[in-house]
């Protein structure tokens, strides 16, 4: 499985602990997004910086969709079947997007790939920037749930 991690909150006030684990993330803005493996380093990870991010399990089709619109090569060029059938064993963003999902692939092993995905703020807004999901805000653990915040920032 893989984890879709969105930085929510911005870097006002930020102890140097948690600001060194988001750029360990490679968080460093506002709405940027990363994929990571799930295993216990990356939640040692997420249980120290979950004040300031949410994170979920992503599908396939939904990363497929990121890659395509919103993943970038070096020289802001876009991703396509193309570059993805003659830079990996995959013929398919699709398939490459699975594999990713499954942990069989990193996102970086595309060649000259930029790891983070720079989205929009989402549609209609974060629920509340300052509270957790058990409260009724946007911060923390969603689950399934990630992938409709991510089509709204799409």
């Amino acid at each position: 499985m893989a984890f879709v991690v969105i930085r929510v909150r911005g870097h006002c006030n930020v102890n140097k602990d948690i600001a060194d684990t988001m750029s360990m993330l490679r968080l460093n803005r506002v709405n940027h997004c990363v994929i990571i493996p799930k295993n216990e380093k990356y939640n040692g990870m997420l249980q120290k910086v979950k004040d300031y991010v949410t994170w979920g399990e992503v599908s396939d089709e939904m990363l497929a969709t990121m890659i395509k619109t919103r993943g970038r090569l070096k020289g802001d060029k876009v991703i396509d079947d193309a570059y993805v059938s003659e830079n990996t064993t995959y013929p398919s963003v699709e398939s490459f997007a699975q594999s990713v999902v499954k942990g069989e692939a990193k996102y970086t092993d595309l060649k000259d790939v930029k790891p983070v995905f720079r989205l929009h703020p989402p549609k209609q807004g974060y629920e509340a920037v300052k509270k957790d999901r058990k409260t009724g805000g946007s911060l923390g653990y969603r689950g399934e749930e990630i992938n409709a915040l991510i089509e709204r920032m799409l």
